[in-house]
C-alpha cells in the first residue's frame, strides 16, 4: 500500500503544477511520512530536487503555503489563489494569519500579493504608532509581585551583585520568560 500511496501523491504533483495547495499538501505528507525513502533518496530535499526539479526553498514555500491555507480555510470560502499571496502570511502565527486574512477581506481590496502586503504594512504601521495597552489585563497581585521583583533587582544592582549574581538574575529572567511563552503556547496565544 505504501508504494501505491507514493504514486498517488506524485500524480497529484505531476497533474497539478498550478495547484499550489494540493502540491504543498502532497509534499508535506511525503516529507512527514518519509515516503521519499521508497525512491531510495536519503533526504527529502534530494528527492524533491531529483524527482520534481524543485529547490529546497520552493518546496518549503509550497508546504508553508499549504499550512497557511489549511489554517485559513475555516474562515470561509475566499482563500488566497496562489503561493505568492500566501507567502506574506507565512511569518505570522496561525491566529494572527486568520485575523489578518479576515481584516484584509473586509477591506474589499482585490486579492493580490501586493495588496495583501500593503494591508499588512499599513496595519503594522498603525500598531507601531498606537501600541495596544494591555495593562488593564494584569491583576494587582501580579503587578505587586513584579514590583517586588524589580525592587530586588535594583537592590542587587546597587550592591554590585554581591548577594545575588547577575548571572543568577539573568537565569531567573529567562525562566520567567520561558514560563510565560509556554503558557501562551498552551493557551493557543502563541
Amino acid at each position: 500500500m505504501v508504494p501505491e500511496r507514493l504514486t498517488s501523491l506524485e500524480n497529484i504533483i505531476a497533474n497539478n503544477q498550478y495547484r499550489f495547495f494540493d502540491i504543498g499538501k502532497a509534499l508535506k505528507e511525503i516529507r512527514d511520512t518519509r515516503l521519499y525513502k521508497l525512491t531510495l533518496f536519503e533526504t527529502f530535499e534530494a528527492y524533491a530536487k531529483n524527482r520534481w526539479d524543485m529547490g529546497r526553498s520552493q518546496v518549503y514555500r509550497l508546504i508553508d503555503a499549504y499550512n497557511v491555507v489549511n489554517n485559513l480555510s475555516p474562515n470561509g470560502d475566499i482563500l488566497p489563489g496562489n503561493e505568492a499571496q500566501v507567502r506574506i502570511l507565512v511569518p505570522l502565527d496561525p491566529s494572527e494569519q486568520r485575523k489578518t486574512w479576515r481584516g484584509f477581506l473586509n477591506t474589499g481590496m482585490d486579492i493580490t500579493a501586493p495588496n495583501i502586503k500593503k494591508f499588512i504594512a499599513e496595519r503594522n504601521a498603525v500598531e507601531k504608532r498606537n501600541p495596544v495597552d494591555l495593562t488593564d489585563q494584569i491583576s494587582s497581585e501580579y503587578m505587586k509581585t513584579v514590583q517586588e521583583m524589580l525592587t530586588q533587582v535594583r537592590l542587587a544592582q546597587n550592591d554590585h551583585w554581591q548577594k545575588t549574581s547577575r548571572q543568577a538574575a539573568l537565569l531567573w529572567n529567562r525562566v520567567i520568560h520561558e514560563k510565560i511563552i509556554s503558557k501562551e503556547t498552551s493557551n493557543g496565544l502563541g
